[in-house]
């Protein structure tokens, strides 16, 4: 399910929202590294609560496609690029891009009410976790009819939230808030007439 055999233009062709999101969140990380102005790019928008708090919203949304390093872009791309594509397939596009969009936005919104003023973050795993949650919702619509996804996709939920809490410079907050957005809008996205229409396209 998650083992990907494509190669770069039947990926592309395919799957081209997490196609645009993997190049998107690349290219802003590699503008991060232009002397000059890569360093005022990441303080634009970087998610910071004292700043939000003054008026400068756009941060609620912008801390989502930047990152505090190549660890941190590797593993949340990887995730992307791992997860994205099935739920794309199985949500479709539009719907894939909300539960990515809101999952992170969400994510962020906590994290400015739940944390500090002088609280400041970046990257896309509260999105991730959206996608993680989305497929939580999956399961629960198909735990009997299709058990292989839940032995699959449990034990991956839950090692993602005990890293979560066991990790150290990580956004807590925003990652629960992302599985229980992505978990929500999942319950209201899959019906059983498309994961009928997702299980015959297997």
């Amino acid at each position: 399910m998650f083992i990907r055999t494509e190669n770069f233009s039947q990926y592309v062709r395919a799957y081209p929202v997490v196609t645009f999101l993997l190049a998107l969140n690349i290219g802003i990380y590699l503008l991060t590294w232009i002397p000059g102005i890569g360093h005022q790019i990441f303080l634009y928008g970087l998610g910071n609560n004292f700043l939000i708090a003054n008026g400068e919203y756009w941060r609620l949304l912008t801390p989502m496609f930047l990152h505090g390093g190549f660890m941190h872009l590797l593993f949340n791309m990887f995730s992307l690029f791992i997860f994205g594509p099935e739920l794309e397939k199985i949500a479709g596009k539009a719907r894939f891009i909300t539960i990515y969009m809101l999952a992170g936005i969400f994510g962020d919104i906590a994290t400015f009410f739940l944390q500090g003023p002088e609280y400041t973050h970046v990257g896309a795993s509260g999105a991730i976790f959206g996608v993680f949650g989305a497929f939580g919702a999956l399961v629960y619509y198909t735990k009997h009819v299709f058990p292989q996804l839940k032995q699959v996709i449990l034990p991956i939920i839950v090692i993602s939230v005990v890293m979560t809490f066991l990790g150290s410079n990580i956004n807590v907050t925003a990652h629960i808030a992302g599985i229980i957005t992505g978990f929500l809008i999942g319950l209201s996205y899959f019906n059983p007439k498309n994961i009928v229409s997702w299980r015959k396209k297997r």
